[in-house]
């Protein structure tokens, strides 16, 4: 088979990799589209996976840029794939790719596991011929976004225990970022100013990286999504902060790390994949995946950077992982009709 996957952040670039090396192993042929956005095109270059970007960058931070962006990538991905026969079209919150896929007539499937990025889910879930969601976001949740229970598959567990199967951190990776090993290491992850479902302030943020960039105990490796992020953050000239220009393997940071702060959502769940301590600053509302996860306590919820345990790690239990193939079987479910 043909098959079209479209990568448009950084995040998707861990979760597709280890399917399209079991796609190739099973003899199908995989065209990757990507969209120049955070890291995602650097990844993919680091992973060896060969791509094509299409379309404009991200819309940025308004309505409106983001509007005038998807109509200009809606047309470029169309372009794209209108004469190259693709059999299936697979994504993860690339909400763009099932609208092309539908007007081009090719079954796609439509994944992701934070159920209140309500506009663009809505035009994927309604466009998609299959929506693949973890188990734990009830039916209800997704009904008024269109996605039905008749086109609705589901996966058990994290998506993060799929991409994780087999991984080994790399332990050179903090001494490549200059982090003293006698220091307390810290993972830090900014929030998602640019997204549409992320428009509350985030002052603990900033009181964080003043908490741990003045600690001369600590060392903490921010990972920023933009280069808008990165300058400001780096501006404040914080000394125990370090704020890489360039993509890194953040998930033999976060198993290596003795702690993990992120304002987003998949960080905070390979962390508990990987057993490393979280806290989540995540201002929005949280989705039924990790609000389970606070529940359950492996995910802490941050209300005051004072209150952060700067220690050494007790690691914790990872959890255990899944083939890759059941979360593949489940994508492909879109050859159904």
């Amino acid at each position: 088979m043909r098959i079209w996957i479209d990568v448009t952040n950084s995040p998707h670039v861990v979760l597709f990799r280890p399917l399209v090396g079991l796609l190739t192993a099973r003899g199908h042929e995989v065209t990757i589209s990507a969209r120049d956005f955070a890291q995602t095109v650097e990844l993919l270059e680091a992973s060896g996976l060969v791509h094509t970007v299409v379309g404009p960058p991200h819309g940025g931070a308004s309505r409106a840029g983001k509007v005038r962006a998807m109509a200009s990538r809606l047309r470029a991905l169309r372009g794209f794939a209108r004469d190259q026969a693709f059999d299936v079209a697979l994504s993860h919150a690339s909400h763009e790719l099932p609208l092309v896929a539908r007007s081009l007539g090719i079954p796609s499937s439509y994944a992701f596991d934070y159920e209140f990025a309500l506009a663009q889910h809505g035009l994927g879930c309604r466009a998609a011929t299959r929506v693949v969601v973890p188990e734990g976001i009830p039916q209800e949740r997704l009904d008024p976004i269109g996605a039905r229970a008749r086109k609705v598959r589901r996966y058990p567990g994290l998506k993060e225990e799929y991409y994780l199967h087999g991984f080994t951190p790399d332990p050179t990776v903090p001494a490549g970022l200059g982090v003293d090993p006698s220091r307390v290491l810290v993972v830090v992850r900014t929030p998602p100013e640019v997204s549409l479902y992320h428009r509350h302030a985030n002052p603990l943020f900033v009181d964080v990286l003043e908490r741990l960039g003045r600690d001369p105990a600590v060392q903490a490796v921010v990972l920023p999504r933009t280069a808008e992020q990165r300058g400001a953050i780096a501006s404040r000239g914080l000394p125990s902060l370090v704020v890489p220009d360039h993509a890194v393997d953040a998930l033999s940071l976060v198993a290596l790390a003795d702690l993990v702060v992120s304002a987003g959502g998949t960080m905070n769940r390979e962390a508990v994949a990987l057993g490393t301590p979280v806290y989540t600053t995540f201002t929005g509302r949280l989705g039924a995946v990790d609000d389970q996860l606070l529940r359950e306590g492996r995910l802490r919820s941050l209300t005051a950077a004072d209150a952060l345990v700067l220690v050494r790690k007790e690691r914790g239990t990872p959890l255990p992982t899944r083939a890759p193939d059941g979360l593949l079987d489940c994508l492909l479910t879109a050859l159904e009709g």
